[in-house]
């Protein structure tokens, strides 16, 4: 546990998490489709900026959030490609996120936004460092896999894989410990092993990135997702940084590295700190407000305030904090939780993979935007989009068991044919639509305008026919712009002209996932649980056949107290009505409980010789005993 800080913030240092930053993410995306940019000064254009570019176009002075009119005359031969379409970005995305999250046991890897990674390899660590074999710690294995011994990668379990922090920028420790000296002892030699298997896992997950899908990137290795996110940066692109022990202060020992680390950074550069808090924590250090640079809306701060002035800012601990950010509409608790976050404490999980978005957003920015038909054009561009990101995330093709091969053709026949669209079902439908807008507030009296960063927005329940797949999804647009976008937007701006709107957002809320076989499911889905019983228990439906019928095709009707069974089998050897499972008799993934049984023919009743399930066999009896 650690103690940094006045007020006893402490800190769990008995995790592993790695965090992964794609190196250009978009630019990323276009190499790997035309590897032949790779070499050439790329840039990627959203409205008239620079979103990204290569290293070779930064090498050439070009930058991000660069105005593409300075970026041609810095870099005339740049190739400048556009960006606006975030779709191969997403699917780019989504690619490599499920490549980084097939070998991990826990199931802990969260993805933040499209380039960045979190993922909890505790357990998968702890494993390993039980198969270390101390005598020959320099030729030790990584297994991958619990079951499968030989399923890993060899490592030198005495260095660091790897950049570690502090260092003397090599790419291993300057003087890496031999295995005699490497110590067993105390919570810190533990976590200093662990982090320096999590290393090795690290470097063999980024190498296989680059080498099978040509994706580098810069990684961080530490305790927690504030520390493994910031320390990653330290020697990006295409390295790997371990933020290494002590963690804690010692009395009249060495100070924590983790407090050294983070010290340095501004504080509007630590995660989870935003823009507003950062402007405040750094007006009251400065005695007033903090000066920006000049320029379009991204303009930096020219005054940084680093995190060591903050922690060590007479009279600054959680308390005043709390005064300083505290008021209307603050979250409770925020001076404590900023405060954790100046002297690295992060105990925030690293979230599960989850089946569905929890939300889906889309927004765009504007130089300016003030008259209804400009807003009616940019709202159903938006709506455009927000549908198509709905049917891509929320649909998935819907293998009813009930359709087969020959319905199909029936289909046909009669030119009735299913559309790709209708036969997709939701996994998950949004409860809310949000519309959220950034005014820019009016000129100053000396001409000037305030820097703001506040969106105001209004929800609605999300309208039904959002979810209507046989519809054309432009035509729903449109519709969920003139029935509820509209309307909500006229709540928000109830003037008529003149809001110099320079953001508006789109959002799909609150999913509700469907009934579903999986366990995140609102239940099971019952039409298919019954739909599926005509081919589970087919095998099971048992005819009598005592009145041999004149034909073949004739169909034989036997009475017993009222009730009619109509028997299609003439080679069944006993009567019997079609078994009903129960609910209890699935498990999560829609099939019986024990396969074997459903498989086995099961005992021949001694009366009739009708075979069926030993779990039948007892109402089967009750059956012969009613009509004796």
């Amino acid at each position: 546990m650690g103690n940094d800080g006045k007020v006893g913030a402490k800190r769990k240092d008995d995790r592993i998490i790695i965090h992964f930053d794609y190196d250009c993410f978009y630019a990323s995306v276009f190499e790997a489709e035309n590897p032949a940019l790779k070499s050439l000064p790329l840039a990627v254009q959203q409205k008239q900026i620079i979103v990204t570019c290569n290293y070779e176009a930064r090498r050439r002075g070009l930058h991000k959030l660069q105005l593409i009119k300075e970026a041609r005359k810095v870099c005339p031969d740049a190739i400048i490609v556009l960006g606006e379409d975030l779709t191969r970005f997403r699917n780019a995305s989504k690619a490599l996120y499920s490549f980084l999250r097939a070998p991990i046991w826990s199931g802990k890897v969260e993805r933040l936004g499209f380039d960045e990674v979190f993922m909890d390899v505790t357990d998968m660590v702890a494993y390993n460092v039980e198969l270390l074999n101390r005598n020959d710690l320099p030729h030790s294995f990584f297994q991958l896999s619990r079951d499968d011994p030989i399923l890993g990668f060899s490592y030198d379990a005495t260095s660091i894989a790897g950049y570690p922090y502090p260092s003397k920028n090599t790419e291993s420790l300057s003087s890496p410990p031999s295995h005699s000296a490497l110590q067993f002892n105390s919570a810190e030699d533990w976590l200093r092993i662990g982090l320096m298997l999590g290393s090795h896992l690290a470097q063999y997950l980024r190498h296989q990135l680059d080498e099978q899908l040509g994706y580098t990137s810069a990684v961080g290795i530490s305790t927690s997702k504030l520390l493994a996110k910031l320390v990653g940066s330290v020697n990006k692109p295409k390295g790997q940084t371990t933020l290494m022990p002590p963690y804690l202060s010692a009395v009249d020992g060495p100070v924590s590295n983790v407090t050294t680390f983070i010290d340095a950074h501004d504080i509007g550069r630590i995660p989870g700190i935003g823009f507003k808090i950062a402007q405040k924590i750094r007006s009251h250090l400065l005695g007033r407000p903090g000066e920006f640079d000049a320029g379009l809306v991204y303009g930096g701060t020219k005054e940084k305030v680093f995190v060591g002035d903050v922690r060590k800012f007479p009279g600054l601990d959680q308390n005043r904090i709390e005064a300083i950010l505290g008021g209307s509409g603050a979250p409770q608790g925020i001076g404590a939780q900023v405060w954790g976050l100046i002297n690295g404490i992060d105990d925030s999980e690293v979230g599960k993979a989850r089946s569905v978005p929890r939300q889906i957003s889309i927004e765009d920015s504007y130089i300016r935007l003030d008259t209804m038909d400009e807003v009616r054009k940019e709202l159903a561009l938006l709506s455009r989009s927000l549908v198509k990101r709905m049917h891509m995330d929320l649909l998935t093709h819907d293998e009813d068991d009930g359709w087969d091969e020959l319905e199909e053709a029936a289909l046909r026949e009669d030119q009735h044919e299913t559309t790709q669209q209708s036969r997709k079902k939701w996994i998950a439908q949004p409860r809310t639509l949000r519309l959220t807008t950034r005014p820019r507030p009016p000129l100053n009296a000396d001409g000037t305008r305030s820097r703001t960063f506040n969106r105001i927005s209004r929800s609605s329940p999300m309208p039904s026919f959002i979810l209507n797949l046989d519809a054309n999804s432009d035509s729903i647009a449109d519709k969920l712009v003139s029935e509820a976008l509209i309307p909500l937007f006229r709540k928000l701006h109830p003037e008529k002209s003149g809001w110099n709107l320079s953001l508006v957002n789109v959002a799909a809320m609150s999913m509700a996932e469907t009934a579903g076989d999986g366990k995140d499911g609102a239940g099971r889905d019952i039409g298919r649980m019954l739909k599926r019983q005509e081919t589970v228990l087919k095998e099971w439906r048992v005819e009598d056949i005592d009145i041999p019928p004149t034909s073949e095709h004739d169909e034989l009707e036997v009475s017993l107290e009222n009730q009619k069974y109509v028997l299609h089998d003439r080679h069944a050897k006993g009567t019997e009505d079609l078994i009903e499972p129960s609910q209890e008799s699935y498990v999560e993934d829609g099939e019986w409980e024990n396969a074997v049984e459903a498989l086995n023919p099961g005992s021949s009743c001694p009366a009739c010789g009708a075979v069926m399930p030993e779990w039948a066999m007892a109402a089967h009896e009750r059956f012969h005993a009613i009509g004796d």
